[in-house]
C-alpha cells in the first residue's frame, strides 16, 4: 500500500538519533579516562552509567518501534462509505460552518487520539486531494474539541471520486506532545479510501468534515480505527 513503512521509517531516525546520544555519552567517558584525575572520576561516572543508559535506550527502541506501528487497515467496500481517518475515541459529533473546508455548514466528527494509540492516518474517501492547508498555532492540550480554534493543525481537503464536487475535509490537530504533523499527501494527489495519508507524532485530534446530507454512524464514546470503522453513509 501507498505510505507503508513511513511510521517505521520516524521511529528509526528517533532511534538511531538516541543511539548517537548514548554513543557520544560513552565516547565522551572514554577520552576523559586518558586525562587527569577528576577527568578519570568523571569517566568512572560515565562507565557506570553505560549499561544503564544502554539498557533504556534498548527499552526505549521496543517503545518506539510499537509506538509506530502501521498496520495495513481492513477497509470495509459498498458505495457512499466514509471510513475513521484516524485511531482513537469519538468525542464530539456535531454540526457547524467551517469556513475553509469544506466552506460551508457541515458535520465534524472530533476524534481524540491518545498517546499509545497508532499515529498513521487514512482517507476517509477515495478522492482527489484539493488542498493542504498548514495553519500555525500553540502546542497546547487538545483535550477538547475546539483545540483547532488555538493549536497549531494541518486541514487536508478531498474531492469524492463517487460524487464530484462533493467536499470532506480531516483537520490534523497537534498537542502538547504531539509537535509534529507530517502529511503523505499534496495537492492533486489520487488517493483510495483507507489508504495512508498522514502521520501526527504522539496522537492529539483528529476531525472528519462531512456535507450535510450524510448519515452519521459512531456517537461520542465510540473506539474508532483509521480505514476502518464507517463513520458515515449517504442518506
Amino acid at each position: 500500500m501507498k505510505y507503508a513503512g513511513e511510521a517505521r521509517r520516524a521511529a528509526l531516525r528517533l532511534i538511531f538519533l538516541t543511539l548517537a546520544a548514548v554513543c557520544t555519552v560513552v565516547l565522551l567517558g572514554l577520552v576523559l579516562g586518558w586525562a587527569g584525575a577528576l577527568a578519570r572520576f568523571l569517566a568512572g561516572v560515565v562507565g557506570c552509567l553505560a549499561p544503564f543508559l544502554a539498557a533504556i535506550w534498548f527499552l526505549f527502541t521496543l517503545f518506539t518501534l510499537y509506538f509506530f506501528r502501521d498496520p495495513d487497515a481492513k477497509t470495509p467496500d459498498g458505495p457512499g462509505l466514509v471510513v475513521c481517518p484516524g485511531h482513537g475515541r469519538v468525542d464530539a459529533v456535531d454540526k457547524l460552518s467551517e469556513s475553509q473546508f469544506p466552506g460551508g455548514p457541515c458535520h465534524r466528527i472530533s476524534m481524540f487520539l491518545s498517546v499509545l494509540n497508532i499515529h498513521v492516518q487514512n482517507a476517509p474517501i477515495s478522492g482527489r486531494v484539493v488542498s493542504v492547508t498548514h495553519s500555525a498555532g500553540k502546542f497546547i492540550s487538545a483535550m477538547k474539541a475546539d483545540s483547532a480554534l488555538y493549536n497549531e493543525n494541518v486541514l487536508i481537503g478531498f474531492d469524492s471520486a463517487q460524487t464530484p464536487g462533493e467536499k470532506i475535509g480531516v483537520r490534523l490537530i497537534a498537542g502538547v506532545l504531539a509537535r509534529r504533523i507530517v502529511p503523505f499527501v499534496q495537492a492533486g494527489d489520487e488517493v483510495q479510501r483507507g489508504g495512508r495519508i498522514s502521520l501526527i507524532q504522539f496522537g492529539s485530534r483528529c476531525d472528519l468534515y462531512l456535507p450535510l446530507d450524510y448519515k452519521i454512524k459512531v456517537k461520542v464514546g465510540d473506539k474508532v480505527a483509521g480505514g476502518e470503522t464507517v463513520m458515515a453513509a449517504k442518506c
